[in-house]
C-alpha cells in the first residue's frame, strides 16, 4: 500500500543532533499512523516513537522521551524524527513504518509497511 524510503542517518559525536526522514508514497497518507523502530546489533527491533495522522497525538519509548521528537508533513508526505542529546546506546539502524487503523503503535507485528532503515552511529 505505502513505499517508504528513510534518510538523514550518518556518525556523529555523543551530544549531537540528527534529523532523520521517511519519505512516503501510497493510499491515503494522512489517515496512517507513522513510527520509528529501530534495531542495534545482537538486539531485538524496539519501538522509538510513533504519530498518528488524525490529530497528530505522540507516543515515545521511555528511552527517547525529552530528547527526540517525531512530526510530520502531510502535504509532503513525510514523516521527521528530531533526535538530541544522541548517546552511543542510540547506535542503530532505524526503520520507518506504516500501518492504517487505530491499534496501539508499539507493536512491529501491526505495521506492513517498512522501509529499508537508516544507519545511526553515535560515538563516544
Amino acid at each position: 500500500q505505502v513505499q517508504l524510503v528513510e534518510s538523514g542517518g550518518g556518525l556523529v559525536q555523543a551530544g549531537d543532533s540528527l534529523r532523520l526522514s521517511c519519505a512516503a508514497s501510497g493510499r491515503t497518507f494522512s489517515s496512517y499512523v507513522m513510527s520509528w523502530f529501530r534495531q542495534a546489533p545482537g538486539k531485538e527491533r524496539e519501538f522509538v516513537a510513533g504519530i498518528r495522522g488524525i490529530g497528530g497525538s505522540t507516543s515515545y519509548a521511555d528511552s527517547a522521551k525529552g530528547r527526540f521528537t517525531i512530526s510530520r508533513d502531510n502535504a509532503k508526505n513525510t514523516v521527521y524524527l528530531q533526535m538530541n542529546s544522541l548517546k552511543p546506546e542510540d547506535t542503530a539502524v532505524y526503520y520507518c513504518a506504516a500501518k492504517e487503523g487505530v491499534a496501539i503503535m508499539y507493536p512491529d507485528y501491526t505495521y506492513k509497511n517498512w522501509g529499508q532503515g537508516t544507519q545511526v552511529t553515535v560515538s563516544s
